[in-house]
């Protein structure tokens, strides 16, 4: 069986604790590999290799950091199926949906191809008698990123490809569920040009992750996961003195305005709420359709549409619409918020709970759920179930449905389907959430534009990618400059000023 150790100085290298965890194949509930958990002191001996590679790598001009940037776009599209299929193997979703997982990462690493201009500063001449200021942006050092089970290839790239573009060397924690796309993009970094020691892959457990909140020489994490969890790694690791930025939990919320076209709100509910079986922190969950005749006539044109839903393996090819869920706990906990639904009185309108398929009876399969008729104080309704679950509640205004996703806990996307542009811009003007649609159900934004949630979804002042990505992985010095030429005789006392 496949052992899957780490990615250090270069190379894969096995683990040293002895302990690891079961990589499997979600489909099937077979294990396909172990992953080594590495220890603090394995975590050391990846910080040391990465801060020595770092002044060297700082000290290569941006222009030919940009190229490796530029091979490594190059190799994704070479070997786009190969880490397709290994992605959808561990992870369980189709492959046209893995393939999209790499290509949102591979944009930006295009995105990153234009560090040298990312990592311009100012320059004012003359701002004073004889004196010149500008500033200059420089790499922070050893940097490093926790990444989540759900997107196992754009994450990651959303980390690293920023922070070693700007001149950071990295340190990536992956998630031990799908451990091995990630080892193959280190591969292909190495393969593009990247010096040894740059990016470095350790796997690990909380062990790990508690060990880069509090290495002094790592100066900035990024995380995205659970709230909970992205919490506890904000304040342990900003208590370290790090820059650090966390992206939580979601309930994203689609309101459905009576001008809609509801063939096409019922199409983008369906995609955005079933794709990945639900495992998308940008997933539709709750859809608001306002009066009851838009709720009655999007209902009729949801149900067959999901009834429809074809659900098996990734090897299926284009026969499947999503696959399993990652594990068997995780859908467990699906049923047992479907069952909570059903109990506190909402309508399930189509029951996936006794879903089975003939040869995967060990997979973790759930089948697509409805429910109509949901209320604010329901569990289906306040948590993030993460699955392949649609909840629809009802509101009989613009302003009572506006009211459910500005009062909800999570603020990370948001959605409205209509035709009227007064209605769609005082939608986007109004709510407190950090991404919008305007008859776009997943507005993921682009690599050159910032991805990040508000209220408990985001933790953190920068967000992902784009150009705050680069101001995350990067600090600000400011440079005044006089020559002998301007300098008057004598010292001075009072403070000095420009004039």
């Amino acid at each position: 069986m496949e052992e899957i150790g780490h990615f250090i100085n270069g190379t894969r290298v096995a683990g040293k604790s002895g302990r690891t965890a079961d990589v499997f194949n979600p489909a099937t509930g077979e294990v396909t590999a172990k992953v080594a958990l590495a220890t603090a002191a394995e975590l050391q001996e990846a910080v040391v290799v990465a801060e020595k590679a770092q002044l060297g790598w700082a000290a290569t001009n941006p222009q030919r950091r940009a190229r490796v940037m530029m091979k490594f776009v190059s190799l994704l599209h070479r070997d786009m199926d190969t880490l397709a299929s290994k992605l959808s193997s561990e992870h369980g979703k189709t492959h046209p949906d893995a393939k999209g997982d790499v290509i949102r990462g591979l944009e930006v690493a295009e995105f990153c191809i234009g560090a040298p201009h990312m990592m311009k500063g100012e320059f004012t001449e003359g701002a004073g008698p004889g004196i010149d200021m500008y500033s200059m942006r420089q790499p922070l050092g050893v940097v490093a990123g926790i990444t989540p089970f759900n997107f196992p290839a754009m994450i990651p790239m959303w980390k690293f490809c920023v922070a070693i573009a700007a001149g950071n060397s990295f340190i990536l924690k992956p998630s031990e569920r799908n451990p091995s796309v990630p080892m193959m993009l280190a591969e292909l970094m190495i393969e593009a040009g990247l010096p040894a020691g740059v990016l470095n892959v350790v796997n690990g457990d909380k062990e790990s992750v508690d060990a880069i909140l509090d290495d002094p020489i790592i100066q900035a994490v990024g995380f995205v996961g659970s709230t909970a969890i992205a919490e506890y790694v904000y304040t342990r690791g900003t208590a370290s003195g790090k820059r650090v930025q966390c992206f939580g939990g979601a309930k994203n919320h689609m309101l459905i305005m009576p001008d809609a076209d509801l063939d096409q709100a019922a199409d983008a509910l369906v995609g955005a709420g079933f794709g990945a079986a639900g495992e998308r922190c940008m997933a539709i969950s709750v859809a608001v359709p306002v009066g009851q005749e838009t709720a009655d006539r999007l209902i009729e044109k949801l149900v067959p549409r999901v009834e429809a839903l074809k659900v098996g393996p990734y090897t299926a090819g284009d026969d499947v619409d999503f696959g399993p869920v990652i594990t068997p706990q995780a859908r467990e906990r699906i049923l047992g918020l479907v069952n909570s639904g059903v109990e506190q009185g909402a309508k399930l309108v189509v029951d996936g709970r006794d879903f089975t398929l003939q040869g995967y009876e060990n997979g973790n399969f759930v089948g697509p759920c409805l429910f109509d008729n949901a209320t604010k104080d329901m569990d289906i309704y306040k948590e993030e179930i993460f699955g392949p679950v649609l909840t629809v509640v009802r509101a009989e205004t613009y302003e009572e449905a506006l009211s459910l996703p500005m009062e909800h806990e999570y603020g990370n996307g948001t959605a409205i389907y209509t035709r009227d542009g007064d209605t769609a811009r005082d939608f986007a003007s109004r709510i407190n959430i950090g991404m919008v649609g305007i008859n776009v159900p997943i507005p993921v934004p682009l690599a050159y534009h910032t991805f990040g949630g508000w209220k408990r979804s985001g933790f953190g002042d920068l967000n992902q990618h784009g150009p705050d990505g680069f101001k995350f992985y990067t600090r600000t010095k400011t440079v005044t400059s006089r020559w002998p030429s301007g300098v008057k005789e004598g010292a001075e006392f009072s403070i000095p000023t420009m004039e």
